[in-house]
């Protein structure tokens, strides 16, 4: 079986992603999960990466990733995914992993703020205006009833705002003083959020700046926060701000109740992401089972 993107499109649910995410994350930190860090083949004299992501959660699976993030008119991220039959070996189906790429990113960060952001935070802040700002927004408006949404990117902001009725801002610092919720979704290599703007009881999802060298966040953002993250292994290995920062616990422990999250309503939460491939087998599986549901009946 072969799904292209506008297949997924047709069988995938954000509020299904998100209530698959949690589960899924906590599988993986208590070691259910057979999953390696990704490996990253770098393609430099064309300014690119090849991702390998593969994992065994029930689900048996592997994604091809690839990251461009000088692309114009085409994603930065390209994807594919594949599932095996893990009795067999047997190849199930093939798919277009990119909008399961988008929609899994913004569904663990929707996890992470219903567990992590306080319960009254209406105001909104993203920082970027691409696929993952727009996931972003259609995420966390599934969580939390958002009253104010701002974005600020240094290119598309106004173009976001009139498509999705938010308000553009001219500044990052603008869009982020008063927030309640902050997303970081850029490819910026140095850092586009500065701690000294944050509100006390904010909470940030941070989805960019996946490589070790790369930075979305400052070191007053990093000293500020209490540091949660999909994978201890992986952010260790791929964040640039990790290692400015105090890994606390893994989302998944959260979701298990055996990490503590948001303690008081002053304090700053972190979610740093870089997406792991649990994350995009555990939704390929949602697309495969409705497929064949749609098939057969």
């Amino acid at each position: 079986m072969n799904l292209d993107e506008d297949a997924v499109r047709g069988l995938l649910r954000m509020e299904e992603v998100i209530q698959a995410m949690g589960p899924a994350l906590a599988d993986f930190s208590s070691g259910k999960v057979v999953q390696p860090v990704r490996s990253v083949v770098p393609i430099a004299e064309h300014g690119g990466f090849l991702g390998v992501m593969p994992a065994y959660a029930v689900s048996l699976g592997v994604k091809l990733v690839t990251f461009y993030p000088g692309n114009t008119g085409i994603p930065t991220h390209l994807a594919t995914i594949m599932l095996f039959n893990p009795e067999t070996g047997e190849p199930l189906v093939s798919m277009d992993g990119t909008l399961i790429t988008e929609m899994r990113t913004a569904a663990a960060s929707a996890v992470a703020t219903e567990l992590l952001a306080r319960e009254d935070a209406t105001v909104l802040a993203i920082l970027g205006s691409g696929v993952q700002a727009r996931s972003h927004l259609q995420a966390l408006k599934l969580v939390r009833d958002l009253r104010d949404i701002r974005v600020w990117s240094p290119h598309g902001a106004s173009a976001f705002a009139r498509e999705h009725d938010v308000r553009a801002t001219a500044t990052a610092e603008e869009a982020v003083r008063g927030a309640d919720i902050v997303v970081t979704a850029t490819s910026s290599m140095t850092p586009v959020l500065e701690g000294q703007w944050l509100s006390p009881g904010t909470h940030i999802n941070a989805v960019g700046a996946t490589r070790p060298t790369w930075r979305e966040l400052d070191d007053a953002t990093m000293q500020r926060t209490r540091l949660y993250v999909d994978s201890r292994d992986a952010a260790l290995v791929e964040s640039g701000d990790v290692g400015a920062g105090t890994i606390i616990a893994e989302l998944g422990e959260v979701v298990l109740d055996r990490a503590r999250g948001r303690r008081s309503p002053e304090e700053i939460t972190l979610f740093k992401s870089v997406g792991i491939a649990v994350e995009d087998i555990v939704t390929a599986q949602l697309v495969y089972d409705k497929a064949l549901r749609a098939s057969s009946g």
